[in-house]
């Protein structure tokens, strides 16, 4: 029995190399999908959201010379070639899928509105939601909170490349120590990078809880939909 109905995964675009330096790496993607699909079986509602990290990083982008709207804008379709990616993974693995994307590209995704999304929800349809936001100076983690609000999800999952929220980057401090919960205002308050400003304060308003957790280990997303203690809990 799964603990939420609906829900919203955040996928790092970054994961999606595994092993590789650049772009998406084949294995990594099958993994994803397995997973996913695991609990599409148990008869979870899920849209997912993924980052571009793999192939462009607007603000990066910027850092270099490209002209911000202009590097948002290539990030942006980045995510469309993740979703894309995604989308024919599933299929493979026999599970129906929908890519709606925040920008009118047809015939590659279907323009998103709110009501589109639940339908194809509804419907048992994994939805893919890219393009971030549709608009520049706003992240893929915005993106997530928005599109998790929206659909009404129970909770938004943030599958990244560690097990859950540190004091401090465990990857970088060795001795950072790991919350099993917290709340909106301590991650503000302590300027955690659990997700960007905006994303959070998102979340705060619209009282949407967020799981993260290491979606690299095969198995942890049945897990969490499972209600085993993995990751960490933010909420109110």
């Amino acid at each position: 029995m799964a603990l939420f109905n609906r829900i919203l995964l955040k996928l790092s675009g970054e994961s999606l190399m595994g092993e590789k330096q650049y772009g998406i790496d084949e294995k990594r993607l099958g993994e994803y999908a397995a997973q996913i699909k695991e609990i599409h079986d148990m008869g979870v509602q899920i849209g997912i959201v993924i980052g571009g990290g793999n192939i462009f990083r607007g603000l990066s982008g910027s850092q270099k010379g490209f002209d911000r709207v202009k590097g948002d804008q290539m990030g942006m379709l980045a995510t469309v070639i993740n979703s894309l990616a995604l989308s024919s993974a599933f299929t493979a693995a026999g599970v129906k899928n929908r890519v709606l994307t925040a920008i009118r590209m047809e015939p590659i995704g279907e323009f998103y509105n709110k009501w589109r999304a639940l339908e194809c929800l509804e419907a048992g349809e994994v939805v893919i939601f890219s393009a971030g936001t549709g608009s520049p100076y706003f992240t893929t983690d915005t993106g997530s909170s928005l599109r998790g609000i929206e659909i009404e999800a129970d909770v938004m999952l943030k599958g990244t490349r560690v097990d859950g929220v540190y004091t401090a980057d465990p990857e970088k401090d060795p001795t950072a120590t790991k919350f099993s919960e917290i709340t909106y205002d301590e991650v503000l308050a302590r300027n955690l990078k659990v997700m960007d400003l905006s994303a959070i304060c998102m979340c705060k308003d619209n009282d949407l809880p967020i799981i993260v957790f290491n979606m690299d280990v095969v198995g942890n997303l049945k897990k969490v939909l499972s209600g085993e203690d993995i990751g960490t809990v933010v909420h109110p």
